[in-house]
């Protein structure tokens, strides 16, 4: 009878010794689980708090390059418009002097030089006012815009066209609209250096949950694949990433350029 007594007392013993390290070895398997999730998520949070620390820095970066290039253009158009423009309207002047002294067959001439700086001073400002970001800030986006379809269809080397689609409206943001007038004007800029166009057409589709710019020319195009990025393409594109555009810019041989932006109202 002991024995069995023993051998019951021994079968417990077992039994509650077998549950112990099962409950321990629950216990350390959780905590294991518990410090690898634990682990994991602050993994990723320093992960995430790195990639938004890179990210704040890029753009801050980006923006510091975007404030010294919109201070040069300024300084550019100051000059052209205080000191260039003043020398062509002193040029005017002076050859206003000299038709009323020259003889009569100098005259066609001196009037037909005159007539080219006052279309130059014209010029000159147009410019001027193009590159001053206080002028453009003022003027807005779709004004801006005119005017330099305008400027272009002065210099006789290509027929701009801007139209509109949607009721109008004026962004919130000031300096997203000088970045996106920016992208447009480089996009001109390119288009009147390398692609031989005859045709330019800028819509502006004005919708209630974002603005769609859609820039087109007719010129040489260019192989997508084969082209180097110039930092003319990288500042456009780096520009809307900026101001979270939309960005798209698509080209093939001798079917032209088209650039699609689309900036979304907030």
């Amino acid at each position: 009878m002991v024995q069995a007594g023993e051998r019951i007392v021994s079968t417990d013993a077992e039994r509650y010794l077998l549950i112990y390290m099962i409950a321990v070895v629950v216990i350390v398997t959780a905590l294991v689980i518990i410090f690898f999730i634990v682990f994991q998520k602050r993994k990723n949070k320093i992960l995430i708090d790195k990639f938004k620390q890179q990210q704040a820095f890029e753009e801050e970066i980006a923006k510091t390059q975007l404030e010294i290039q919109e201070q040069t253009l300024k300084n550019v158009g100051q000059e052209l418009h205080d000191n260039v423009g003043q020398l062509l309207s002193f040029a005017s002047m002076q050859l206003n002097v000299a038709s009323d002294l020259a003889a009569e067959k100098l005259k066609g001439k001196i009037d037909d030089t005159k007539d080219v700086i006052k279309n130059t001073i014209q010029e000159v400002r147009a410019l001027s006012k193009s590159l001053n970001s206080d002028v453009i800030s003022n003027f807005g986006l779709l004004e801006s815009l005119q005017n330099e379809v305008d400027r272009l269809n002065k210099l006789k080397k290509i027929r701009a066209e801007l139209s509109l689609s949607g009721d109008t409206y004026t962004l919130n943001s000031k300096k997203d609209e000088l970045i996106l007038f920016r992208i447009v004007q480089e996009f001109l800029s390119n288009t009147m250096k390398y692609a031989e166009a005859t045709e330019l057409k800028i819509v502006l589709n004005y919708k209630v949950d974002a603005l769609h710019i859609h820039v087109k020319d007719d010129g040489k195009g260019f192989n997508e694949a084969l082209i180097a990025k110039g930092s003319g393409l990288l500042n456009m594109k780096n520009r809307a990433e900026l101001i979270h555009a939309n960005y798209k810019l698509e080209s093939h041989p001798g079917q032209g350029v088209t650039l699609d932006l689309s900036y979304p109202i907030s």
